[in-house]
């Protein structure tokens, strides 16, 4: 989808909104008259306007059953004490802005969120503070629903005992859209959810990772930031992914990625940038995929290619700074390296077309001795492996023959 059409979509909600908000009635909560949430809402009648003014509310789980537009004032606490969800929606065309959420229940035995949201459609929450939630946003069901602008930190936990940020099973036409999220488990959650966008959200310091798709088909996710995830970004058993123009940054650890793929076929990943990740891309039984146009900087492996993939074609991609470029486990070299920038390339141009006139060989001797002995790490920068990798060139025989680029850029592809 287009980003003129995703913003067509965002004018069009929150214009509806206003008209919803001009044409109903508008009730006001009052605590000095013992009012409560829960008390208003039973009062409201469809299309209202609940009005909920700066102060510190407490109260069990509050459930929307009909329309309403729920507006705070100078962001009021509502605090679950740790023992309730705080807000259940139950009905389609309910908007929750500009509250503060935080200490909602945790529970062994049921998926306890600050949101949650139940086979709704045309529901909006926006612009809220959601605080030591075990799962902040929570969407079940849900169809054509916007989460946009809110500001999410967890619990800062372990993987076991925190959960997901805003958490997505079943739904249909999402848009999450600048969100702020940290300290979950995952910080955006995606499992069986079709023809939905993420679109401009931060998610930092995630426990494991900071955007993870499951059994998720034709969804498109650009301009993100993923930076500092336990494991950084995963995508498994998907078809139909677009992920354009990210940002995946300091994802650093022994089983951490930029981006790991697995069984993910006809998708595309184009004008990325992987900066200082321990791995920017791993991709295993990936097939039909189009990587085009991402800057790969500074990672300790740009690439790990496993065998298993197939039909994937990586063009003008910048592999600059990297300690490995590309890696893999096998001879058998399915997919196609063509008219990329290496800045290890040592070869010449004398046509002057800005294409090497020698093809290049990512693959060290090295790198591949590494995949099957990873305690030969330790001799990293040493004069060992400069030299097993200048005898390879000269006499090939461990390395992949198939995996070349036949035609090297001379200059980075956006120069």
């Amino acid at each position: 989808m287009h980003s003129s059409k995703i913003f067509t979509i965002c004018f069009v909600v929150l214009n509806f909104l206003q008209i919803q908000k001009a044409e109903a009635g508008q009730l006001r909560v009052d605590q000095q008259k013992g009012q409560t949430i829960s008390g208003v809402i039973a009062a409201a009648h469809r299309g209202d306007t609940i009005i909920i003014p700066a102060g510190n509310y407490s109260e069990p789980t509050i459930v929307i059953n009909i329309p309403l537009f729920i507006q705070g004032e100078n962001y009021p606490v509502l605090d679950g004490q740790k023992k309730n969800e705080i807000i259940q929606i139950k009905s389609d065309s309910v908007t929750v802005t500009g509250l503060k959420l935080q200490n909602p229940g945790r529970s062994d035995l049921t998926d306890m969120a600050a949101i949650k949201l139940f086979n709704t459609k045309y529901c909006v929450i926006r612009s809220n503070i959601i605080e030591q939630a075990y799962f902040a946003i929570y969407l079940q069901g849900a169809g054509k629903c916007f989460i946009y602008n809110n500001y999410i930190h967890g619990v800062e936990a372990s993987e076991m005992m925190a959960g997901n940020g805003i958490h997505c099973w079943y739904c249909d036409s999402l848009r999450i859209f600048q969100n702020n999220i940290s300290s979950h488990r995952d910080g955006i959650y995606f499992e069986f959810v079709t023809n939905s966008v993420i679109l401009g959200n931060y998610s930092h310091g995630n426990v494991r990772y900071g955007l993870h798709f499951m059994f998720s088909n034709d969804d498109t996710y650009t301009s993100n930031i993923f930076e500092a995830n336990g494991a950084g970004v995963a995508v498994m058993y998907t078809k139909g992914v677009h992920m354009y123009c990210n940002q995946f940054r300091t994802n650093w650890g022994a089983a951490a990625y930029g981006l790991l793929l697995k069984e993910i076929s006809d998708s595309k990943i184009n004008g990325n940038l992987f900066e200082e990740n321990t791995v920017a891309i791993h991709m295993e039984g990936s097939s039909r995929m189009d990587v085009k146009n991402n800057d790969f900087i500074s990672n300790g492996w740009a690439l790990q290619v496993q065998a298993s993939c197939m039909d994937v074609v990586f063009n003008k991609n910048n592999f600059k700074g990297n300690s490995f470029d590309v890696a893999t486990n096998g001879n058998l070299v399915l997919s196609n390296f063509d008219g990329n920038y290496w800045d290890k390339y040592e070869g010449y141009d004398i046509d002057r077309d800005a294409v090497g006139d020698v093809p290049y060989h990512p693959v060290g001797l090295y790198s591949v001795l590494i995949e099957k002995v990873p305690s030969a790490l330790l001799l990293y920068r040493s004069p060992l492996t400069a030299l097993l990798d200048k005898a390879e060139k000269v006499i090939p025989g461990m390395t992949p023959v198939d995996l070349v680029d036949n035609a090297p850029l001379m200059k980075s592809a956006a120069e």
